[in-house]
């Protein structure tokens, strides 16, 4: 077991599946006390046994319940050192805005953007008390460019995501609060694999554009939030992070 977040108290939301369980189990490898939202209450029991941490299910786009979550990690463990706010969803009616409706539109935006405001809004009293804190947001790599396959309410959100984090980032840098934004690019999540099974031909579309060829594993994307979460990134704010495996940076991928 390492050190680097011992004595810290960190908040996953979404932390049953892909990135977020990767991260919970990174986080415990380093010594945090780990608190888990998630909808999934049979899956976050048994997480929150296996890492000695505690779930707790939330619905991250009720204030209230997202309200609850932070309080409780601070109740039980004493402090909110680490807010990973993670939780999002990518559904299959979110298209071309040619075909995505108002109602898949409004559902990806509360799920993936108002609730990182939510769990921003609920994090920062904590931290702001303490002087110090490290929140991490998950957008995407579609925030700083277009979507090979359009899911258009997603890529704003992410958009939305990556500005507001900015913003956080600034206005809370010298209340010893750092605020970044994580970029993934596609990751060899249950979602990821969900979509090769029902679109092999889209799934595949993402693929070419990675130039080291392969998807990533969560547990790569989790050592990267390990980083901005620990004080190794202690001059590391309102940073756009991308782990992409080379996405935006390419203009062609080699064959």
């Amino acid at each position: 077991m390492g050190s680097r977040l011992a004595g810290r108290v960190a908040v996953v939301t979404g932390g049953c599946s892909g990135i977020g369980l990767a991260t919970v189990r990174r986080f415990a490898e380093e010594g945090a006390r780990v608190v888990i939202g998630d909808l999934d209450v049979a899956g976050g029991e048994r997480i929150a046994k296996e890492v000695d941490g505690t779930f707790v299910a939330a619905d991250v786009t009720d204030s209230a319940a997202v309200d609850a979550l932070f309080a409780t990690a601070k109740n039980t463990y004493g402090s909110v050192d680490v807010a990973f706010n993670n939780a999002g969803i990518s559904p299959p009616e979110d298209d071309s805005i040619l075909d995505t409706g108002i109602e898949a539109w409004q559902r990806v935006q509360q799920v993936n953007l108002t609730s990182v405001y939510l769990c921003c809004k609920a994090a920062l009293p904590y931290m702001l008390d303490q002087r110090r804190g490290s929140i991490i947001n998950t957008a995407s790599f579609v925030a700083v460019m277009g979507a090979a396959t359009s899911q258009i309410s997603y890529t704003a959100s992410k958009g939305g995501v990556l500005a507001m984090s900015r913003e956080l980032g600034v206005q809370f840098a010298r209340n010893g609060v750092r605020v970044n934004a994580l970029c993934p690019g596609p990751v060899n999540t249950p979602l990821l694999q969900e979509l090769f099974a029902k679109d092999p031909e889209r799934a595949a579309r993402r693929l070419v554009h990675i130039p080291v060829g392969r998807f990533a594993e969560p547990e790569e994307i989790a050592n990267a939030v390990l980083f901005l979460a620990s004080d190794e990134s202690s001059f590391v704010t309102a940073a756009t992070f991308l782990v992409d495996g080379g996405i935006s940076g390419a203009y062609v991928t080699p064959l």
